[in-house]
């Protein structure tokens, strides 16, 4: 199905930017996301994909496909695994919103990290390269591929909370206590700035990842739209937060899993071996970094929902049922905070 894409104005735009938009091309959109809607476009040259703003009112900054376009351009001459970028359209007329074409990567991809159906060694390969790949973004020098200014400098934790404090007072749509609770303590025992300022995913995980058909090597990590500046540890710390949640098909954790039996990793295994690739001696106040990931992907849910309550959902079904997670959010990351 194409929804509301415009295929007759995309094949009129990319025509003579991109091979095989002077024949009919035919679209698909991808289900699940909840982001930026995401399309397979199929031509006679080839396949491609197309990434646009969602439809209707969006907060300031949100939805930035520009940024997703750039940071995946930049990163192509490094050891990241990003998909090929081909085109950015900016001019809003063209389809309603701005969108970018990259190519379509040939790989798999786990919804749930328990890996259902592997053996125990696919499993621990598949998180060991999730792991080398993290720490690989972060070892990116963001002067020497041209994003120095793809982040404002200063605190990056402290502009986080910030903003996404921000986002989601914009959103909110009932009064919860334990999300007030948990941006008081976050702003009440913000760490030093140590200085770290490298590359972030801003949603390192497992489904945001394609890896190869036939093994274990990652192909192309995806859904950049939170890429920035800023402290990597959040990116760790995403990492660790989406696994204590429950293991079930919204959850999408760990949580009550025999990890060892399956050849899953323990948390404290992906992060002394992550520091291990940084030449880290370990990680201080990681709790913290801990409950400003629970807060922030609260406050993601809650624009997620409110989207869904305003008719702009990429499916609104689900985005409600993931709606529904937000105070469980907020309160898992007061209880990280108070561990």
């Amino acid at each position: 199905m194409t929804g509301a894409l415009d295929l007759g104005a995309v094949a009129g735009w990319a025509r003579g930017r991109l091979p095989g938009f002077d024949a009919p091309i035919r679209a698909t959109k991808f289900s699940g996301g909840q982001s930026n809607p995401t399309y397979r476009l199929d031509t006679s040259a080839g396949s491609y994909v197309l990434r646009c703003k969602p439809p209707g009112a969006l907060l300031k900054s949100a939805h930035a496909v520009d940024r997703e376009f750039r940071v995946q351009q930049a990163l192509a001459a490094t050891d990241v695994p990003v998909a090929k970028m081909h085109a950015l359209c900016e001019d809003d007329a063209v389809i309603g919103s701005a969108f970018y074409i990259m190519d379509l990567v040939a790989g798999r991809s786990f919804d749930q990290p328990v890996l259902p159906g592997l053996a125990p060694d696919t499993r621990h390969a598949l998180l060991d390269e999730m792991n080398r790949v993290l720490a690989t973004i972060h070892g990116v020098d963001p002067d020497a591929v041209g994003l120095s200014d793809f982040g404002p400098a200063g605190h990056y934790c402290q502009r986080q909370t910030d903003r996404w404090a921000k986002q989601y007072h914009a959103t909110q749509t009932e009064n919860l206590p334990d999300m007030a609770a948990l941006i008081d303590w976050l702003t009440q025992n913000m760490p030093e700035d140590d200085g770290q300022r490298r590359l972030v995913h801003g949603d390192y995980r497992l489904d945001n990842l394609l890896y190869a058909k036939d093994g274990t090597r990652l192909l192309a990590v995806l859904d950049w739209e939170l890429s920035t500046i800023g402290h990597p540890y959040a990116d760790l710390a995403g990492v660790i937060m989406q696994w204590s949640m429950p293991a079930t098909s919204e959850g999408r954790g760990l949580a009550g899993v025999d990890r060892a039996t399956l050849g899953l990793w323990s948390d404290q295994r992906f992060i002394d071996t992550y520091c291990a690739r940084r030449d880290l001696s370990g990680i201080d106040d990681f709790n913290f970094y801990i409950a400003f990931c629970f807060f922030r992907m609260a406050a993601i849910l809650q624009g997620v929902k409110k989207r869904a309550l305003d008719g702009n959902a990429a499916d609104p079904d689900r985005a409600l049922r993931l709606g529904a997670m937000v105070p469980d959010f907020a309160r898992a990351g007061l209880n990280a905070a108070q561990r």
